[in-house]
């Protein structure tokens, strides 16, 4: 039998017909709806956990602002006095340094991560401060030994200490709790209901501060953990950007 050469190209593209547009289009349909579920979900994340973060941040600044500690300070913002020991807030200008050294503070703690200039760097050193760096990056709970160490460089220091991130909320906050739930002057509840009155920390920092008064505790959970980095990371770009 012989084949004319229309014969054969008809078979040579019979596989690739109707049925595979078919497939083709059953396919895109399928990829469209995965990528209109996934932003759904993340705009669903998002939306829930920070709305969630501000009214319980808005909540505890109505029932704990007397205990926070928040102050006026020059120069730095969200300043709140913990105790006699130690001070928070955000990363201070040059006069909020040379106010901090006026007050007695002799050691600042910057849990910043993020690459900062030199000039930024030298700022406590120019006041006559002691700058003690212990990076912690931005929206995330410090690690168990990043805690012993805070504690440590907090209980050798002379004077209050003043510890800071950078908008004195989060990293801060986290950190602050842990100080209050460690020398027994709060159990975990109300340290971290201390740090939301000064603002909303992220779901993964919440997370840590309630889990203080367990002795076991650690890192948040990992869903936990997934679900804040998902949710907060606008607000981490955002930084970047600006910063």
């Amino acid at each position: 039998m012989c084949w004319s050469r229309s014969d054969l190209s008809v078979r040579v593209r019979a596989p690739w017909g109707r049925g595979y547009a078919r497939r083709m289009r059953s396919r895109r349909r399928i990829l469209g709806w995965s990528l209109l579920g996934g932003v759904a979900f993340y705009a669903l994340a998002w939306t829930g956990v920070s709305l969630t973060m501000l009214g319980m941040s808005g909540s505890a600044r109505a029932e704990e602002s007397a205990r926070a500690g928040l102050r006026e300070a020059p120069g730095i913002g969200k300043f709140a006095v913990v105790d006699d020991h130690l001070w928070r807030g955000a990363a201070p200008t040059t006069d909020g340094y040379r106010w901090l050294a006026a007050q007695g503070v002799r050691t600042v703690i910057d849990l910043r991560a993020e690459h900062l200039p030199a000039e930024v760097l030298a700022r406590p050193g120019r006041a006559g401060l002691t700058a003690v760096r212990l990076p912690l990056r931005d929206g995330q709970a410090p690690s168990p030994q990043q805690v012993g160490r805070f504690l440590s460089e907090v209980g050798r220091a002379r004077g209050p200490v003043f510890v800071h991130c950078g908008a004195g909320v989060g990293r801060t906050g986290a950190m602050a709790a842990a100080y209050l739930v460690r020398t027994g002057q709060a159990d975990a509840g109300t340290a971290a209901r201390r740090s939301l009155a000064l603002g909303p920390p992220t779901l993964e920092q919440l997370s840590f501060m309630r889990g203080l008064g367990d002795r076991r505790a650690g890192r948040p959970p990992a869903a936990v953990v997934a679900l804040s980095r998902v949710a907060d990371s606008p607000r981490r770009s955002w930084a970047r950007l600006t910063n």
